[in-house]
């Protein structure tokens, strides 16, 4: 996975979420998106779903045990992402 698909993760919770304050490098690759990190809550998470499936092809199901993980960093989604959207 390359540091072009996190950095355009990072861009993607930026532009998803209307964070117009923050910029790509402000989010730490391996910072938490919720709590104290990002800050982000269930309805931010809810949005990047729609937008994951929108752009990227994919689905995440609430009821995956594995969400929690996908959704814990920027570079935990763009693992999830290089390794399950569609070609």
């Amino acid at each position: 996975m390359s540091d072009n698909l996190i950095q355009e993760i990072k861009a993607f919770i930026i532009e998803s979420l209307d964070l117009e304050d923050l910029a790509p490098e402000d989010i730490e690759d391996d910072a938490p998106l919720f709590g104290d990190g990002l800050g982000l809550d269930s309805i931010d998470s809810l949005e990047l779903g729609v937008g994951l499936q929108k752009r990227y092809s994919l689905k995440i199901s609430a009821e995956n045990e594995e969400t929690r993980k996908i959704f814990s960093s920027a570079r935990a989604l763009a693992d999830y992402v290089a390794a399950h959207r569609a070609l």
